[in-house]
Order: structure tokens, then C-alpha cells, then sequence
């Protein structure tokens, strides 16, 4: 709770130096309150926020999922100077909605209530409405912002008639008890359809297909920035509340969701990496990529052990390490280029060596390339779900092999053209060259040895 009200005050303060015209300290601002609140996030919670404890609670899980938040908001934040160079008239709002939004996170990882996490949802996601749009002359950025309020509503009314059901029947809002009303009535009808409702409504979310379909246009359409923020920040929290919405309250009747989960899984593999093949757009290709991502981070579900919170968190962490390093090239090119076609990747290396290599090595950890962070992580993951549904493993595996060919893409049209056309006297800033050295070590190193992570944020 001491760090949700850090966050919240940090967003209030950012929010006000738009007033007085100093909206460049805003970025300041955020990162040193992102700063104190992820020290206080290795402190022992206060006393008196236990009385809180029935609808949140910052346990160990709490802390280590808001951890990983705030160093991606903060490695987020970094790229902002750049980034949000074509936003100096608001960039105070972006940077506070941003804050707002993480409070949402935050929220949900710590939820012991159905009301607490249909508030989270909703803290994290109006600030997204508003932040898709931000690019008010783009027809795409606009329509972004349309589309995801329109069908995040939707999603909101599945998430709120399933609560109901569930409500209705159990008699309560508590996570554990109706874990335990679950497990004593587990063909209760009515508590199945709520439960459905809900997988519906978070499934949305996590952009899980076939509720996906929202997110290409979305992450295609949004301020790059926030695109980044949306597929990292965003997705740990919808996950790991999803996470615990199933394990906690769901999991007495687990044979009632294990087949539409496996079923969500499959659809999600097999669609989001075909259509990923068939994208001429970087930024559109990524977010499919995004969305296949979602369908491995599906198999966390299957065969749940004691290690299946630290696999979701390791995944999480490291497939945002590497939107962050993909995101920062793509930013770089569409400010030079004003487009993200694979075209305009064209001999990148030749000009900005670094940006190519970790973008490069971004993918190649988004597609689970050995000696990578996202090959670790699969391969935790993978291993978990075998003991309990090895079919999906295959299918995931098979996915993963059909990824390499859009990553390579990329890569190829960054690589191997002799000549250089980003024709330009502009040079990478140093602050985005020590982000993307940062980046490649990261992913290298907890490729390397996956116990730096539990060392750094599992304390």
C-alpha cells in the first residue's frame, strides 16, 4: 500500500507541472518517485495498512510482480525524452496518466476482492483510453483510442455480470471464499457461468485470441511509448491477476476451465504467429508477436507447481527486457523515417550499430533463442506445463519455430543491405545508448544465469 501511494502522489505531482508549463519535469519527476517507491517496495509493508488486508494485500507475490513493474515503467520512462519529443505540449499528462495506470497495476497485484480487481481493471485502463488517442491528428492514434474504449467497455460488462453471478451464488466477493464455496459446489452452475464470464472478460485483456482482436490496430495506432508500455507493463498485470483470479478462487473447479484455457492457448498460438508471417509493418508485426505471447504465457495455467508464480514473473520480466530493446529501435526509425515498414529497417546497422544489435537481440529472445533471457523463460515454462499438458508444449514449440521467420525479417532488412538509407545528421541520444547496452546485458546475463533474477527482485 506505501508504494501505491508513492506511485499515486509521484502521478498527482507530474500531472501538475503541465499547469506550469514545465512539462519536460514531469519525466524527472516520475522516475525519481518510481525510484523511492521501488525501495520501499524491499521494505517491510507498515502495520497499519493491515487492516486493508481482506481487499489488498501487499504479500511477497505483490512485491516482487510490482518490482518488475516499476523497473519497466522506469526503463520505459528513460526512452521518454525521445520518444515524447513530438509531444512537448502534453507530455506532463502522458508521464502522469502513465503513473495513474501502473497504480492500476498495482492494484491487481494485490487484489483479495472481485471489487478490488474490477477497480484495478478500471484504474488501469481509462488512463490507456486516453493515452492511445494522444496523437490527436493521427486517424490511426484516434481510432486506437476509439476501438480500445469501445471494446474495453465491452470486456468491463463481461468482467461486472460474471462478479454478479459469482456474487449471487457464493455469497461473496472474497477470493478465498469463494475458493471455498468452489470447492464444495463445484458443478454450481451459476458459479461456472460467472467463472466463464470473467476468463471472457480478462481474455480481453491479455488479448488472448479470439479476443485479441482489438490489440493490432491498437498497439499499430497508439504513440509508440505507450505501444511499449501497453505490451509490457499492461500485460504483467493482466497475467498475473489472471493468474490469480483462476489459482486463488477458480482452482477447486479446474477441471471446468482447464479445456477453454487449452483451447484459448491453441487458437492464440496458431493465429497470432500466421498472421505475423503475412505483416509488411514492423510495429503491426509486433503486436501479433505480443499476442503470441500471450498464448505461451497461457501455458502457466498447466501444470501449476510451487515455481509457477517465479516462471510467470521470469517470463514476464524478460519478454518485457525485450519490447523495450525492439521498441527503442522502432521509435528510432519511425521518427527518422515517419513509417514502420520493414523497408524503412533498411541497413540500420550501417548507421546505428547498437540500436540494430539490441533490437536484434531482442527478437532473437522473444523468439527463445538459447543464451537469451526468453529461452530461459520458455524452456521454465514449457517444463511446467508438460506435467500437465504436453500437447499445448508442442503446439507452443511449433509456434516459437514459425516466429523465428517474422523476427528474421527484421533482422535481415537491419543487416544485410550494404547501403545504409537513414541519410541523416541526427545521432542517437547517450541516454538511449546506455538504455540499450543496459538492455543487451540483461537479456544475455539472465540468459546466461536465471538465478540474477530471483537475486535481484525475489527478495
Amino acid at each position: 500500500m506505501s508504494v501505491l501511494i508513492i506511485v499515486f502522489l509521484t502521478a498527482v505531482i507530474a500531472l501538475f507541472t503541465g499547469v506550469f508549463q514545465q512539462g519536460k519535469l514531469a519525466r524527472y519527476i516520475g522516475i525519481a518517485g518510481l525510484l523511492v517507491a521501488l525501495y520501499v517496495s524491499y521494505l517491510p509493508e507498515a502495520q497499519f495498512f493491515a487492516q486493508y488486508n481482506h481487499m489488498f494485500e501487499f504479500g511477497p507475490n505483490t512485491a516482487l510482480f510490482t518490482k518488475i513493474s516499476i523497473v519497466v515503467t522506469l526503463l520505459i520512462f528513460f526512452m521518454g525524452g525521445f520518444a515524447f519529443s513530438n509531444h512537448r505540449s502534453h507530455q506532463s499528462e502522458l508521464y502522469a496518466l502513465m503513473l495513474f495506470s501502473l497504480c492500476g497495476s498495482i492494484v491487481l497485484f494485490g487484489y483479495q476482492n472481485l471489487v478490488t480487481l474490477f477497480i484495478g481493471i478500471e484504474i488501469l485502463s481509462i488512463p490507456l483510453y486516453v493515452m492511445a488517442g494522444a496523437n490527436k491528428t493521427d486517424l490511426r492514434s484516434n481510432e486506437a483510442s476509439l476501438k480500445y474504449f469501445l471494446i474495453g467497455a465491452f470486456a468491463t460488462g463481461f468482467l461486472l455480470f460474471g462478479i454478479t453471478l459469482i456474487y449471487g451464488t457464493s455469497g461473496t466477493f472474497d477470493l478465498y471464499q469463494v475458493h471455498a464455496y468452489a470447492k464444495e459446489f463445484p458443478g454450481d452452475l451459476m458459479l461456472i457461468l460467472g467463472m466463464i464470464l470473467m476468463i471472457a472478460a480478462l481474455a480481453f485483456k491479455v488479448a488472448l485470441a479470439p479476443f485479441h482482436m482489438w490489440s493490432p490496430d491498437v498497439y499499430q495506432g497508439s504513440p509508440s511509448l505507450i505501444t511499449t508500455f501497453m505490451m509490457s507493463v499492461v500485460k504483467i498485470s493482466g497475467f498475473y491477476a489472471f493468474f490469480r483470479l483462476l489459482t486463488i478462487a477458480f482452482i477447486g473447479v479446474y477441471d471446468e476451465w482447464f479445456n477453454i484455457m487449452g483451447v484459448l492457448v491453441i487458437i492464440t498460438l496458431f493465429l497470432a504467429n500466421t498472421m505475423g508471417l503475412a505483416q509488411s509493418n514492423a510495429k503491426r508485426m509486433l503486436a501479433y508477436s505480443s499476442v503470441s505471447h500471450a498464448g505461451y504465457l497461457g501455458l502457466i495455467f498447466f501444470g501449476i507447481n510451487n515455481l509457477s508464480t517465479y516462471n510467470l514473473a521470469f517470463y514476464l520480466f524478460a519478454y518485457s527486457l525485450a519490447t523495450i530493446g525492439v521498441m527503442m529501435t522502432l521509435i528510432w526509425v519511425e521518427k527518422l523515417k515517419r513509417e514502420t515498414s520493414f523497408n524503412a529497417f533498411k541497413g540500420l546497422a550501417k548507421s546505428e550499430p547498437l540500436l540494430a544489435v539490441v533490437g536484434a537481440i531482442s527478437m532473437l529472445s522473444m523468439a527463445g533463442i538459447p543464451l537469451t533471457a526468453g529461452f530461459m523463460a520458455k524452456f521454465a515454462l514449457f517444463a511446467q506445463a508438460m506435467h500437465g499438458a504436453a500437447f499445448l508444449v508442442l503446439i507452443a514449440i511449433l509456434g516459437s519455430a514459425i516466429s523465428i521467420a517474422y523476427y528474421l525479417r527484421l533482422i535481415i532488412a537491419m543487416f544485410f543491405f550494404k547501403e545504409s538509407s537513414f541519410k541523416t545528421s541526427e545521432s542517437v541520444t547517450l541516454t538511449y545508448n546506455i538504455l540499450a547496452v543496459f538492455i543487451i546485458l540483461a537479456i544475455v546475463a539472465l540468459g546466461v544465469f536465471p538465478d540474477l533474477f530471483a537475486m535481484q527482485f525475489a527478495s
